[in-house]
């Protein structure tokens, strides 16, 4: 299978690139507020006069300041009103955007990557990422001198700060748990990832009577995703096991997903989480529909959703394309491997916080170890690698296709292959699954000597 992006702007989540470079500058940062409200005020078909208000939240990047500024600039030159919230989750960003009554939310953040890099992620009135049509509207119009569509000074917006914000989701989090639970008795290493839920992870934890020892939790803008967080766990399992914990979690960079570690020191990724969570509501009677998940996800959380009887469905990368599925088919829970769990019982996008609170509170109730909770089943072996191209993509080169068409032909059903282009990296990723580990091996090893040859 071959899965590809062809947005000039916008990939998978959002726009993303290093910060004070093409496309995170400030100026372009201007760009795409003042695009983005055109946008708007197009689709609403107002006479112009209207106030609309703009909810913008980030994480602890250093380069967050400057993009904060840009974009609250943008917006009210263009007439709107700006609600600035500070480091909160992305998740948190989605929710004030509807509570607040909100035009638009904006998250900056670039997730699981470095400090160096920073993005943009776009939310509708309702809390759901933009669509892929509005996105393109978008683009369209960031390359165009904006000048002509600015309002009279007697329509400029205004900025403010709010600085609630942080309670406000805590308080929501903890909602999504019944009122008689706790997580008493349960000791809990959180790793923050020195990320945007420093503040709010750990308290919320607390609240809930858990025994909580954070890590990751000293950001600085410079220290963010740099050996914590759910894409660097090994601070987080030798900890769990020093401090004997009965669980970690750790989250990312803006806290829209989680993994776990159990209290042996082992990773549960998003496959087991997903799969977890999927059979306890069913059980709960909670479930509606089945389980989304993504190309990425194991196959053996396919053929585990099938001996259970849960309907299961994938889509392209991106927990957007989960969330379309998932309303689109009625289903309330979706995820990625990667760690996006988007449970629609409570939210609209991922959230590592409120899918760590599920995780943790059917753990506390089991009564049973996190290692056996949390392995609902054996992932067949898996290999991802990743090729660096720069230019054009070698995926679109003839030769490239018939080698993808030939191991496709070697699995014989036996496996998976997908080969896509990252959408948020010059990347190409290569993922094989299968029984047969040996031919996975082979599999992957020779398309990426094809991919990095023809890369050169």
């Amino acid at each position: 299978m071959i899965c590809s992006m062809n947005k000039k702007y916008f990939g998978t989540d959002g726009i993303r690139g290093t910060a004070n470079s093409l496309p995170m500058t400030a100026g372009m940062a201007l760009q795409v507020a003042m695009a983005t409200a055109h946008v708007l005020k197009a689709h609403q078909k107002s006479d112009g006069t209207d106030k609309n208000r703009v909810v913008i939240g980030k994480d602890t990047r250093l380069s967050g300041y400057m993009l904060e500024q840009a974009m609250a600039a943008g917006f009210v030159a263009m007439g709107m009103d700006v609600i600035r919230t500070g480091p909160i989750p992305t998740p948190a960003v989605a929710r004030l955007t509807t509570t607040l009554r909100a035009d638009i939310g904006v998250m900056i953040s670039a997730s699981h990557n470095p400090y160096q890099d920073n993005g943009i992620k776009l939310f509708g009135s309702d809390g759901y990422k933009l669509s892929d049509e509005i996105e393109a509207e978008i683009e369209a119009m960031i390359d165009q001198d904006m000048e002509a569509y600015l309002p009279p000074p007697d329509l400029i917006g205004k900025a403010t700060q709010m600085d609630d914000s942080a309670g406000r989701y805590i308080e929501y989090a903890k909602r999504a748990l019944s009122r008689d639970k706790t997580l008493e008795g349960l000791k809990i290493v959180v790793d923050c990832a020195h990320g945007a839920a420093y503040k709010v992870a750990p308290k919320i934890l607390w609240e809930l009577e858990a025994e909580v020892i954070a890590i990751g939790n000293t950001p600085n803008g410079r220290n963010i995703n740099d050996g914590y967080g759910a894409t660097a766990t090994q601070n987080l399992q030798d900890r769990v096991v020093s401090e004997k914990a009965d669980i970690g979690i750790a989250l990312d960079g803006d806290a829209d997903r989680l993994i776990v570690v159990d209290e042996k020191g082992r990773v549960v990724d998003g496959d087991q989480i997903l799969g977890m969570l999927a059979l306890a509501k069913r059980d709960q009677g909670f479930l509606k529909g089945g389980a989304v998940a993504t190309v990425m996800s194991n196959l053996g959380l396919e053929r585990f959703f099938a001996r259970e009887n849960i309907p299961f469905t994938r889509t392209a990368v991106g927990d957007r394309y989960v969330v379309e599925e998932m309303r689109r088919s009625g289903f309330n829970i979706g995820g990625e491997q990667s760690g996006h769990i988007v449970l629609s019982d409570f939210g609209t996008t991922g959230d590592g916080v409120l899918a760590a609170l599920q995780v943790l509170s059917i753990v506390n109730d089991s009564k049973k170890p996190a290692s056996e909770v949390c392995h609902v089943f054996d992932p067949l072996p898996q290999l991802l690698k990743n090729v660096k191209y720069s230019g054009e993509t070698p995926l679109n080169k003839s030769n490239v296709q018939a080698a993808i068409k030939g191991a496709e032909e070697r699995l014989n059903g036996s496996g998976r292959l997908l080969v896509r282009a990252s959408g948020t990296e010059p990347l190409i990723r290569v993922m094989a699954e299968g029984d047969d580990n040996a031919l996975i091996q082979d599999i992957v090893n020779d398309l990426c000597d094809l991919l990095q040859n023809q890369a050169a």
